[in-house]
């Protein structure tokens, strides 16, 4: 049972939107996941919840509101498509920012728990040798909690190839331009006839996840072992 050229398509846009969702989830959520982890503050417990908070919304509803924002009559959709000329509402960049924003509790929770099991021991060490903050970070910290970042990494590319309620609400389902894996498959069980291309693409999905769940497992349990 081989994929077709369409197939194909559908997998390669998936893939570019599942990169572009997970380094873009990285860049925000370390620097969060360590508030978290390290920080001491007022605001803190609002911060964890509204970082969870797309777990326990209905994704359409964040589909919605990505809409309202991000739309091109939105706040800042507005703003970037008449100063930067970006548009992400029915584009594939908005399928990677509707990606991107579903896994990021999933990668910041990987994250905060390998940054929770570094010494702190190790970074006063560093910091009484005249480190600075961001250097301890950089050379102690990062490196150490290197495993889960990765991890939370890999559990956020899966997830971003598996995204279907904000995507779709978001972006819509447009062949060859946001439609993704998920969305294909759920094309292709309202099509009749098409019993063959949903299996196909279902196995391949399956496949994928059932992979990265094993390597973030592994990783999250290395991380665990190597900052005892």
């Amino acid at each position: 049972m081989s994929l077709t050229a369409e197939d194909l398509a559908i997998i390669a846009l998936s893939l570019r939107v599942a990169a572009c969702a997970t380094l873009a989830s990285l860049i925000v959520a370390l620097p969060v996941a360590w508030l978290l982890a390290r920080g001491r503050f007022w605001g803190r417990t609002l911060l964890n919840a509204a970082v969870h908070l797309p777990l326990v919304l209905p994704p359409v509803v964040t589909g919605y509101l990505l809409l309202v924002v991000f739309g091109r009559r939105g706040v800042v959709g507005g703003w970037l498509d008449d100063t930067l000329g970006l548009v992400l509402a029915f584009r594939w960049t908005g399928a990677a920012l509707a990606a991107a924003l579903m896994g990021f509790p999933l990668v910041v929770r990987a994250i905060r728990l390998g940054i929770e099991q570094v010494d702190t021991r190790l970074e006063d060490t560093a910091a009484t040798l005249g480190a600075s903050p961001l250097r301890v970070w950089l050379t102690v910290t990062v490196p150490l909690a290197m495993p889960a970042i990765v991890a939370g990494a890999i559990l956020g590319f899966a997830k971003a190839l598996g995204e279907f309620g904000a995507t779709i609400t978001f972006v819509s389902s447009i062949p060859g331009e946001t439609q993704t894996l998920a969305l294909a498959i759920y094309g292709a069980t309202q099509t009749p006839g098409a019993e063959a291309r949903v299996l196909r693409l279902l196995l391949f999905s399956v496949a994928v996840s059932f992979a990265a769940l094993l390597a973030s497992e592994a990783l999250v349990r290395r991380s665990r072992g190597g900052a005892r």
